[in-house]
């Protein structure tokens, strides 16, 4: 093998360097769908579960995997989320679960998200497991992701001073 066909092991993995970045609101929403059997869904809508409340587990489990997303995915940055929440909503036999994330950073936090739906989706199969095997984990993706800028600086004018910038800066 050559030296252009072999790879730089130096040039393999980075994490990126947003450290230019302003700092931002930020948002993003992904979904996930639990395919389930009419008894798997009766069984948790009846609180039927040997594991017990599943929806609440599957919240749970989702927040903490989006607040610990940094740690799970090697070159993703860990951020200070200021919301992380999980809903849930029944499409017929589909449990469709959703993660909106929100934090004020200098990345996007569409990791978070799609790492706290993924995380619920695979709490609620394990949770229902044991009653039957046919719960399928499908569609997981990215819904949403916003940026708003910061909001601009004002200054006012002072009488006394042409530059002396507003208190309530």
């Amino acid at each position: 093998m050559d030296d252009e066909q072999e790879p730089r092991t130096a040039d393999l993995v980075q994490m990126i360097d947003v450290g230019g970045k302003p700092i931002s609101r930020r948002r993003a929403k992904a979904s996930v769908r639990v395919r389930t059997s009419s008894r798997v869904k009766e069984a948790v809508l009846k609180g039927a579960v040997p594991k017990g409340n599943v929806l609440a587990l599957a919240k749970t489990a989702g927040i903490l995997a989006a607040k610990r997303c940094g740690d799970l995915l090697p070159l993703c940055h860990p951020l200070p989320l200021d919301q992380v929440v999980i809903e849930a909503a029944w499409e017929e036999r589909d449990l469709l679960l959703t993660c909106i994330v929100r934090t004020q950073a200098r990345t996007g936090v569409e990791m978070e998200a799609l790492t706290g739906a993924a995380v619920a989706a695979l709490t609620v199969y394990d949770a229902c497991k044991s009653l039957g095997d046919e719960i399928v984990i499908d569609d997981l993706r990215l819904v949403e992701k916003r940026k708003e800028p910061p909001p601009p600086v004002t200054r006012s004018r002072n009488p006394t001073s042409d530059d002396t910038p507003d208190a309530s800066l």
